[in-house]
């Protein structure tokens, strides 16, 4: 992202489709498997170590996903605006009219009709992003702010105005909530279910662990959770598989040269924005239907700006994308679910990753980066040793740290779209 517009490079290079990375950069099947088992391994020996048994547990697992679900739609949103060129800081203001829109219709009719309201409400915050910026050319960070403010003063004056009084106050409603909304279905395996947490009470190393984050995947799964999965495969194969997604990536890596070859930038700018505020919609849908089942102000809690930083950490891809969603919901379950002792043997696990990266770059000869990362790794190590609880205010701010600790780590080697955030103007490319 950029916190400042430029005008669109020349179209320098036949690159106008080059929104892919080299081949080398990438890692094979076999080597995500590989990272996958080492991490698990990692993360059960921790919890022999330590005996926070609630660290894989199903419960955990589960809660941490319900909570990565809206966090994984926000950064969903940002990549499909961002791919086309367009950074959408706005998705915060989005996620908070979709909550809006689904607790609106939503205890009025069913869910079912709140879950496409607050879609719905999600795409009008999008368009009203793409014509500031697509149209008029506004910054595109100035224009994602004031899209966060718009929505949130406007679902201000609208909860007071339908649920402060008449038939939502005598149903519960009031200026900051709507009435309750009915329950969205869920989803569980039976007999994989009680099997797998048969198996996790027994507490064997890696196979309990295993058994637990399968059970948890397994368990009490809401379709709206099962709706994302689809939605991160379908933008995946959509984005890399298709001609649309091809036109629509090299709007976000040269628009001009996008445009000599016949490509309409406008309107994939467009479709990309608008599908953008749809699906943070749906992130807040979520968060009004699934989460709390009803509206509350504020409910959002700054996870449309997380979301961001986990597509930045999955360097505007689907796979990263839900990764580092998975990682800020499984920190923020630990802090709701299990406070400060559970939260205590991160840091432990965090010392183990901070050494592991620290002779990684002593292995590469960047000593400086490799001694500042021992260091924070003993300091990591002292505090674990001194203390046998993390305080309760630093639980609080667990996933918020995990956010700028892994912005942090893996800034080096991520690679934005070369047009994200300037400004285009429809013609340039003739």
């Amino acid at each position: 992202m950029t916190a400042t517009m430029t005008d669109t490079p020349p179209p320098a290079a036949a690159k106008a489709s080059g929104a892919q990375q080299p081949k080398g950069s990438r890692f094979s099947l076999a080597q995500i498997l590989l990272i996958i088992m080492g991490a698990l391994i990692l993360v059960a020996a921790i919890r022999v170590v330590t005996g926070a048994d609630q660290l894989t547990s199903g419960g955990q697992i589960g809660a941490a996903l319900g909570l990565a679900v809206p966090i994984g739609l926000a950064g969903l949103a940002g990549l499909w605006s961002e791919r086309a060129g367009v950074v959408n800081i706005g998705l915060e203001g989005m996620m908070i009219l979709g909550t809006f829109g689904a607790g609106w219709l939503g205890w009025q009719t069913n869910p079912w009709l709140g879950l496409l309201c607050g879609i719905g409400f999600g795409v009008l915050g999008g368009l009203v992003h793409a014509v500031a910026t697509i149209t008029f050319g506004v910054d595109h960070i100035v224009s994602g702010v004031a899209v966060n403010l718009l929505a949130l003063g406007a679902t201000q004056y609208l909860a007071k105005l339908f649920f402060a009084d008449g038939t939502s106050a005598t149903k519960g409603g009031n200026p900051k909530q709507s009435p309750p909304v009915d329950s969205l279905p869920d989803v569980t395996v039976p007999g994989l279910s009680d099997g797998l947490a048969s198996i996790e009470k027994h507490h064997w190393f890696f196979v309990s662990d295993l058994a637990g984050i399968l059970g948890g995947l397994v368990t009490n799964v809401s379709v709206v959770t099962l709706l994302a999965l689809v939605l991160f495969v379908g933008s995946w194969w959509l984005l890399w598989r298709t001609a649309f997604g091809l036109r629509l990536r090299s709007c976000g890596e040269n628009p001009i040269a996008a445009e000599s070859l016949g490509v309409n930038v406008y309107s994939y700018k467009y479709a990309a924005v608008a599908v953008s505020g749809g699906l943070a919609g749906l992130g807040g849908a979520f968060l009004a239907l699934v989460t709390s089942h009803t509206y509350l102000e504020g409910q959002t809690g700054g996870r449309g700006y997380i979301g961001l930083a986990a597509m930045i950490f999955g360097n505007w891809r689907p796979g990263g994308v839900a990764m580092g969603a998975g990682l800020f919901g499984f920190s923020d379950a630990l802090q709701l679910r299990n406070g400060g002792e559970t939260v205590h043997a991160l840091l432990l696990l965090l010392f183990v990753l901070l050494a592991l990266l620290a002779l990684w770059k002593l292995y590469r000869k960047a000593l400086w980066q490799g001694a500042i990362t021992a260091g924070i790794a003993a300091l990591i190590l002292v505090w674990y040793l001194l203390t046998k609880e993390v305080p309760g205010d630093f639980v609080g701010a667990t996933p918020y740290v995990v956010t700028l600790l892994v912005l942090s780590l893996s800034a080096q080697r991520l690679r934005m779209p070369k047009a994200d955030g300037m400004r285009y103007r429809k013609g340039q490319g003739k």
